[in-house]
């Protein structure tokens, strides 16, 4: 959180520990696990963990995460991914506003009228919905304002320049009006040095993630 620099939550990552090979980038099998379809079952092992990792840490002294799970458009139409939500929250008995969901602008606009009915499902439960990567997919701003979505992400290829690029800057300045008009936070993404956390906080921007504060770690140093 920029302006009190309290953590404010993490973003769930994975990785691939290959035997022979060591860690694999997502990069490389994400896309194999979408071509396969083998992403809806991997995704919901990732939601499953995040929800119980939530509920572990909640009861010991680390105490409440929110954590953040990147969700494929193909989990969300085709694999039933609200009701595995409600399944994982019950199972693991965590407050759902714990749990954040994102999703990015082109499987938002896939098929917006049935997003917008999930979405509004999930966000009965108390669940935080986040769209990621804001401002590289085609996002139409008339179903923008009738999304129930919490955050807007500003992908790392506007931060990376925000302080060298006036066209990156302006569409930053853009992104972070256009969503605290609309009550919606603003996160940006891939943030590595102070003169770009600086620009951020200068113009109001709510949260931030980048290695400037944290390269991703395993679940034990974050607890440290």
């Amino acid at each position: 959180h920029i302006a009190s620099r309290r953590i404010s939550g993490a973003e769930v990552l994975i990785r691939w520990n290959r035997p022979g090979h060591g860690l694999i980038s997502p990069a490389l099998f994400v896309p194999i696990l979408e071509e396969t379809g083998l992403i809806v079952r991997v995704g919901n092992w990732v939601l499953n963990e995040a929800c119980r990792r939530i509920s572990a840490w909640g009861k010991s002294s680390t105490g409440p995460v929110r954590l953040s799970v990147n969700v494929s458009g193909i989990q969300f139409f085709a694999g039933g991914l609200e009701e595995e939500v409600m399944r994982a929250i019950r199972e693991h008995n965590i407050a759902p506003e714990l749990l954040e969901l994102e999703l990015t602008e082109s499987s938002l606009m896939s098929n917006a009228e049935d997003t917008i009915a999930v979405l509004r499902n999930l966000k009965s439960l108390g669940i935080q919905i986040s769209i990621d990567d804001f401002g590289t997919g085609y996002s139409s701003l008339a179903y923008l304002k009738r999304f129930p979505i919490d955050k807007l992400k500003i992908d790392i290829a506007f931060v990376r320049e925000v302080t060298s690029n006036p066209d990156d800057a302006a569409i930053v300045l853009a992104i972070i009006n256009m969503a605290h008009s609309m009550k919606r936070d603003v996160v940006a993404e891939g943030v590595e040095t102070e003169a770009q956390l600086s620009y951020l906080r200068r113009h109001g921007c709510d949260e931030m993630q980048g290695y400037y504060f944290s390269r991703p770690v395993p679940a034990g140093e974050f607890e440290r």
